[in-house]
């Protein structure tokens, strides 16, 4: 499938997209806001330094992670991670 949209700035509103396939696509310091994701799959993603709020994670799963400097509502994951790890 050869790509329709070019390099550049754009805007995408009140349009589906589902099922589209982005491949080696930057999108650094794009914003998504009312989007559903549900259902989608995220691999080989550089999240770094991204800004989530106001985001349903429920049954979300992540694997095979570098959770290093990550906070959920201000709380390292590594040490919630660990504490869990010694609570078990």
């Amino acid at each position: 499938m050869a790509s329709s949209i070019q390099s550049g700035r754009h805007l995408a509103e009140n349009v589906a997209l589902t099922e589209s396939v982005f491949r080696d696509v930057c999108l650094e310091r794009a914003r998504f806001e009312d989007v559903n994701l549900a259902g989608a799959v995220f691999a080989d993603i550089n999240l770094s330094g991204a800004r989530f709020s106001d985001v349903n994670l429920s049954e979300v799963e992540i694997s095979d992670a570098n959770l290093a400097g990550m906070r959920i509502n201000g709380v390292l994951v590594t040490e919630m991670l660990e504490a869990y790890g010694r609570g078990k």
